[in-house]
């Protein structure tokens, strides 16, 4: 009898975190022949209505409240990892976070080839830009540029076949026991947190480093114009 297939490296992204953001561009930067290799999984809090299709589907959302403290700290921390990448990032205010048509809207992407341009469209409009990708509208004006279809978009947190296929997503992290971002998995070996980066990329014994870039100076100061709420998904690594 034959064994079970083994699955696939995994990268559970979010495209609201910036250490998710952080751990793209270094992967980019260092290891970009890994981004072709792994499965790229969404990871986002789910709305009310996703959150009932989860349930029914026997999952459940890892939610944990953000402390007052951990989000002063992880603005100071975000501001030194942007310096130290040479970064200028402006931290968006989400006034009404909803996350459903930013990451429905990655499914299109993948139907149409253009998942990881959707992603990367997405996080400098959020953390390049200040731009609100819980708008709807936003959404439908970035996905737009990428050649995505403004109908489509607009419509799809009412397309009952996304939210099915956002169900399976959100199993898929309830299953590999995802509770925050960026999360990378090689085999049995799950890593979380953009200081796992590392460790994840020497999980493939063929990947190399590429050459390092010339260091690019900060040009600005973080500016802080409101966390907004939040869950406690995003971590740089490590326990807490």
């Amino acid at each position: 009898m034959a064994g079970r297939a083994a699955k696939p490296p995994r990268f559970y992204f979010n495209l609201r975190s910036p250490y998710n953001f952080f751990a793209l561009h270094d992967l980019e930067k260092q290891h970009p022949e890994l981004l072709d290799r792994v499965e790229w999984r969404p990871f986002w809090e789910p709305d009310e209505k996703s959150a009932e299709l989860l349930d029914a589907a026997g999952g459940q959302f890892p939610y944990t409240p953000m402390t007052r403290a951990k989000q002063f700290y992880i603005l100071r921390d975000v501001r030194r990892l942007a310096a130290e990448r040479g970064l200028a990032l402006t931290w968006p205010a989400d006034r009404a976070p909803w996350w459903e048509p930013a990451h429905l809207t990655w499914f299109l992407a993948v139907d149409a080839g253009l998942g990881r341009e959707w992603v990367a469209r997405a996080g400098r409009a959020r953390w390049l830009e200040g731009r609100d990708i819980c708008d709807p509208a936003t959404i439908v004006e970035l996905a737009v540029e990428i050649g995505l279809d403004a109908d489509a978009v607009a419509a799809a947190p009412q397309d009952a076949a996304l939210r099915e296929r956002a169900t399976a997503a959100l199993m898929d992290l309830h299953r590999d026991g995802v509770f925050g971002v960026p999360y990378f998995v090689n085999g049995s070996e799950p890593y979380w947190g953009l200081d796992r980066v590392a460790d994840f990329a020497a999980s493939f014994q063929d990947a190399a480093p590429a050459a390092p870039a010339a260091a690019q100076p900060a040009e600005a100061e973080l500016a802080v114009v409101g966390a907004g709420r939040t869950t406690d998904m995003s971590h740089a690594g490590g326990c807490g």
